[in-house]
């Protein structure tokens, strides 16, 4: 009989995989019903949808292989990168969903929540202050007017599949909607710099660098805390810290 695997829980969301079927249950029943409705919409290769009952989600694996995680090595190759951001472009280029998803909190809200956790990062010591000072002038870059695109959201490596250079699946899309292009980009590439130019290749338009290092900064301030809170270590090498002190 297959094993039950955890493959990430917390006190939001969990996914499990049982055999060839992976299972997302979340607390959220809207962030369910948002990405049975991306997967159905995404002009990009996606997990099968094999049923849908409340709070549950239950997807087909997919074939090959993610291209890493984020605080580890990239597995793939450069030219897998370069068809993942052909992959990501062709996602971006797409019909707007009517959603507003992860990726287009407005400037001002997100200036709002940032000031607000930079703050607590430095009043509770989590992070020293010069660290988040100069990281928070970094994140000002990304605080400005973006076109509206179709975007993933939560674009981590760990969420794209490939086999060789073919991409072969993307998952987890409960944050899709309408947002900024390049808080994708940075996102897939946060804690793998190396990879950058690879993925602007395949993705084949030119990138404000500005603006993903901005994203970079900002992404990873405003969730050094909940992923300490969540059982997550966001101080382990090459994670969400590492990236905030390349920027000093």
């Amino acid at each position: 009989m297959d094993e039950v695997e955890v493959v990430i829980a917390h006190s939001e969301r969990a996914t499990l995989r049982v055999g060839d079927v992976f299972l997302k249950v979340d607390a959220d029943q809207a962030r369910i019903d948002a990405e049975a409705e991306a997967i159905s919409l995404a002009p990009v290769p996606t997990p099968e949808i094999l049923w849908r009952k409340p709070h549950v989600l239950a997807t087909a694996a997919l074939t090959g292989t993610t291209l890493g995680r984020l605080g580890g090595p990239s597995t793939g190759s450069s030219g897998a990168w370069a068809a993942a951001g052909a992959a990501i472009r062709k996602l971006h280029d797409a019909p707007l969903p009517s959603r507003t998803g992860q990726a287009g909190r407005s400037i001002v809200t997100l200036a709002a929540k940032l000031d607000k956790e930079c703050g607590l990062l430095v009043m509770n010591g989590v992070l020293p202050a010069d660290l988040v000072t100069r990281n928070r002038q970094v994140a000002d870059a990304a605080l400005r007017p973006w076109t509206p695109a179709f975007t993933h959201g939560d674009l981590q490596i760990a969420h794209v599949f490939v086999d060789g250079d073919e991409v072969t699946g993307i998952i987890d899309w409960s944050e899709a909607g309408r947002g900024d292009a390049l808080y994708d980009l940075a996102t897939f590439t946060l804690g793998h710099e190396e990879h950058l130019d690879d993925l602007i290749a395949g993705y084949g338009t030119d990138i404000d660098l500005a603006v993903i290092h901005a994203w970079w900064s900002l992404r990873s301030l405003l969730i050094v805390r909940w992923l300490s809170e969540h059982g997550f270590d966001p101080f382990e090498p090459g994670c969400e810290v590492d990236v905030l002190r390349a920027r000093m």
